[in-house]
């Protein structure tokens, strides 16, 4: 299954990355994430692993592992999920007059034949509705939080 969501954000590239980066602070703008944390002694680059524990009809459920595959500061993060829900995640920033584009793509699959891709299908609108949500949430964090120190490009 392939979902991918787009929003602008009203900053620069960097103050969203820094945001996205933040790891154990997303919690706070994705809503099905409980708690976030890493799990690797690096916190920056190719390889760094974080737990996400994940909220199902907000209540905490199961704990996911993503690994970070691509590191491209500014523009690009994707992720391998590393749990029973396998496949990648791929955040892309791209400069806009007055703010950033922040698109969102997940390829997911399950290892599980013929069931597991019947699962994605009807997970499908969740998903989708959970992505928006997410991306609506970090869109407000953002403006709540105002400009980052440090951030640049």
């Amino acid at each position: 299954m392939r979902v991918t969501r787009s929003i602008v954000l009203p900053v620069p590239r960097a103050e969203a990355w820094a945001a996205l980066i933040d790891w154990e602070r997303q919690a706070d703008w994705m809503r099905d994430a409980d708690r976030v944390e890493v799990c690797t002694p690096q916190r920056e680059g190719v390889g760094v692993r974080i737990a996400v524990r994940t909220r199902v009809f907000n209540v905490p459920a199961y704990t996911e592992v993503l690994e970070v595959l691509t590191w491209q500061p500014y523009s690009r993060l994707e992720i391998a999920h590393r749990s029973f829900i396998r496949g990648t995640g791929d955040w892309v920033l791209d400069p806009l007059d007055g703010g950033t584009r922040f698109t969102w793509s997940e390829h997911l699959e399950l290892p599980v034949p013929v069931l597991g891709e019947l699962a994605l299908r009807v997970y499908r609108p969740f998903m989708e509705l959970l992505m928006g949500s997410a991306m609506n949430g970090l869109r407000s964090y953002l403006i709540a939080s105002g400009p980052r120190r440090g951030a640049r490009a």
